[in-house]
């Protein structure tokens, strides 16, 4: 069986620097917010090329805390409007509904699932606080448009970057394209820890110290409690491995790009939809389309190929939000119906890769 994704594989190809870095942690006698976390929030704010990083618990939580940390300092209050895409995964959404914010959705681009530029000024009211943008699949959105409308309209712009560690838009690296961004370390990730974590860039220094408050129970000081926060800290042990993994996050995407290039230029099969490239991307995973997606997917496993689907179903028709269950967003509700992710990962081999086209072209 090729395997969707071989975590086992992956980490163990960096097992020695692992286990030192986990002695390390466990020699040093300090598990929460010690020189490990400190260490890697240095290293990742550097990579992404932003001022600040704050390790946080998850990815969902560096999203919720964004939000959470402009409510603080007044730029943000309850019942204020973010655009966000309709196509993301639903911890995009609950960000925003848990800070009590309305989610504002957006058609995305047929053609490359992000949020569409040109369908985002229309959607525009005097409540519209922020525009979070979300680099799927691990493509950059298109800024460019975005910074412009973010600027007439004095919006923030906050990134979901939870799917594109290390891609560029023209010379920045998500993390740095927006007023705040929030990243998932989860072991999936093109950076994935060995459990959860995640992390909030910016360059905004009120912001960053807000957040550095708010993940450690609202407190700067122990026993000294500024807001009523959260217990939401990146542990040392999972710094500690993300510093080792943070090294070999570039190669490992060119190895996935290698794979995306390869699909791309040899998949020919008429029922298959490629996806469109139109900025850097690392390739998180990589989605086609058809529509005998089912169908597809019971013949890829019976030729012992692993696939997933990224998403089943699209946050406006779950249950959780059946207040907009009602709503009718076309083009996202055909992306849902159709998309197909092959295996896509840097330890994939050609034999497999190649395996993986010669059964997607015999496809009819």
């Amino acid at each position: 069986m090729i395997k969707f994704l071989d975590l086992k594989k992956i980490n163990l190809q960096y097992k020695e620097e692992i286990l030192e870095a986990c002695k390390r942690v466990l020699e040093s006698g300090w598990y929460i917010l010690g020189e490990e976390v400190k260490k890697f929030e240095e290293g990742f704010a550097n990579y992404c090329g932003t001022k600040y990083a704050i390790g946080v618990g998850n990815g969902l939580d560096a999203l919720k805390l964004i939000i959470r940390g402009y409510k603080e300092l007044e730029i943000f209050k309850e019942g204020d409007e973010i655009i966000v895409p309709a196509n993301t995964y639903i911890a995009t959404i609950l960000a925003i509904s848990e800070n009590r914010l309305k989610p504002v959705f957006v058609e995305p681009k047929l053609d490359t699932y992000l949020i569409d530029p040109d369908k985002i000024e229309e959607k525009i009211t005097e409540r519209t606080k922020a525009i979070m943008v979300v680099h799927l699949y691990g493509q950059t959105c298109e800024m460019d448009k975005i910074w412009e409308i973010a600027r007439e309209y004095n919006l923030k712009i906050i990134e979901d970057s939870a799917q594109a560690h290390g891609a560029f838009y023209k010379d920045k690296r998500t993390g740095n394209l927006g007023d705040a961004s929030g990243f998932s370390f989860f072991p999936s990730k093109n950076l994935g820890a060995l459990g959860d974590g995640g992390a909030i860039t910016t360059n905004d220094k009120e912001l960053a110290e807000a957040i550095k408050a708010l993940r450690n129970y609202g407190s700067y000081k122990k026993y000294e409690n500024l807001y009523k926060g959260v217990n939401s800290r990146l542990d040392e042990l999972q710094a500690a491995i993300l510093r080792v993994k943070l090294k070999y996050l570039d190669k490992d995407n060119q190895k996935r790009k290698k794979v995306a290039k390869y699909y791309l230029e040899n998949i020919k099969n008429e029922k298959i939809v490629l996806p469109k490239v139109v900025t850097d991307s690392v390739w998180h995973v990589f989605v086609i389309r058809t529509k005998e997606r089912d169908k597809l997917q019971k013949y890829l496993q019976e030729n012992e190929i692993q696939t997933l689907i990224h998403y089943p179903i699209p946050p406006h028709k779950q249950e959780a939000y059946k207040e907009w269950n009602d709503l009718s967003f076309p083009i996202t509700e055909k992306i849902h119906k159709e998309v197909l992710s092959l295996p896509i990962s840097p330890v994939m081999i050609e034999e497999e890769i190649k395996k993986v086209v010669k059964i997607v072209n015999e496809f009819n």
